[in-house]
């Protein structure tokens, strides 16, 4: 029994991963999804499994190691053996719980396993490896490429990286992104994504949340969201208010039916949400009242399905929403294809909408996907429309 196989998926998405990695019809794998998903976890017991069994000759791992207080990365001739000690260190914090340092040293002293700074890979090429780039929404686009053309003959790429926390930080030229696209259209490649649903480890969701907060919490609010802020403060004091979006003058830009859409949404702390609201309500009934507006409260979360639905203006259509997850640089929305046209809007009305509100918000577009069937939780088939 191989490394990989004693490591259990406990997510769909991972299930996937699994999957897209012993499959040899692909020879190049694009896994793409916040840190905590496992992305370096499987990727790495995979390589040992295949130079562990004579599959493949070499494990070549290429990550950047990168000063978190400056931004800058480090090479390998800058840092010298402390580049390999900080990629030893990775290893170990990756496979500690599965696989002692002994043993994947040993794969290093037979030749089977070495790091690759992406600096210095002119002249080199990699035939028979398993090339794994890692965190590679960090490296710079000539970078990435480098890396990939040295793939030679019978190899097997693996790519990972994380478009969301880029997306979140307002990068917008992230060649990762790309280049899942790109992947997307390949015979031979499989793109797997994973979302907020397949992170494992605590922290990491935790540290994902606190960034969305973080962006938030700086965003600069317009005069009128400001007004509805001191109102709410002084009707909600012990709420937690994070920001306060005002949704009435997007309605009238693309001409929905405010019938079911609040004009102001606020996102709150997790946990304010009753202190926002009241015993009875009383609280938002008083803030309406005073804005003569209608308000809604949302607390700010990893899973984003409460604030999608708080404002698509079609109040029956979660019924049929399958699933609500980051995916790529996008917030991915998975629907019955059957009430497709209702959940997208005339024209595409309230999908432009929705995208307006994620953006003002997070910076993050949104993406509709249709699937076949109406059950939740039950396999079913998603269209192809990337």
């Amino acid at each position: 029994m191989g490394l990989l196989d004693n490591i259990k998926a406990i997510s769909p998405g991972q299930e996937k991963l699994k999957e897209a990695l012993t499959n040899e019809q692909y020879s190049i794998v694009g896994v793409f999804g916040p840190t905590g998903v496992g992305k370096s976890l499987f990727a790495l017991a995979y390589g040992i499994d295949a130079v562990s069994s004579g599959r493949f000759k070499r494990l070549i791992v290429i990550r950047p190691v990168i000063d978190v207080a400056t931004g800058k990365e480090v090479t390998l001739v800058e840092a010298g053996e402390q580049f390999l000690n900080l990629s030893k260190q990775y290893v170990i914090d990756v496979l500690g719980g599965f696989m002692s340092w002994g043993d994947i040293e040993k794969l290093i002293n037979e030749g089977k396993f070495t790091f690759a700074d992406s600096h210095y890979l002119k002249g080199r090429t990699f035939d028979e490896s398993v090339v794994f780039i890692d965190d590679a929404q960090t490296l710079k686009i000539e970078s990435l490429i480098e890396a990939i053309v040295r793939v030679g003959r019978n190899s097997k790429l693996i790519v990972a990286a994380d478009p969301i926390f880029q997306a979140l930080r307002g990068v917008t030229q992230d060649p990762t992104s790309v280049l899942r696209e790109i992947l997307l259209g390949e015979s031979r490649a499989v793109v797997v994504d994973l979302g907020v649903k397949d992170i494992v480890r605590e922290g990491a969701k935790m540290g994902l949340r606190l960034l969305m907060e973080y962006m938030l919490r700086i965003r600069k609010m317009r005069e009128s969201e400001l007004k509805a802020a001191e109102v709410i403060k002084v009707k909600s004091p012990d709420a937690d208010v994070i920001t306060v979006l005002e949704v009435s003058q997007l309605i009238k830009d693309l001409s929905i039916s405010p019938e079911h859409v609040p004009d102001f949404l606020v996102l709150v702390k997790k946990g304010h949400m009753g202190r926002l609201v009241g015993k009875g309500g009383e609280r938002i009934n008083a803030i309406e009242k005073e804005l003569g507006k209608k308000v809604r409260g949302v607390e700010l979360d990893t899973d984003i399905t409460d604030l999608i639905r708080a404002v698509h203006p079609v109040s029956w259509i979660w019924k049929r929403v399958e699933s609500i997850d980051f995916k790529g640089a996008y917030i991915t929305v998975e629907i019955d294809e059957g009430v497709l046209g209702a959940f997208v809007g005339q024209g595409g009305s309230y999908v432009r909408f929705l995208e307006r509100v994620t953006k003002e918000l997070f910076g993050i577009g949104v993406k509709v996907i249709p699937v076949e069937g109406t059950t939740k939780g039950k396999t079913r088939k998603q269209k192809k429309t990337e």
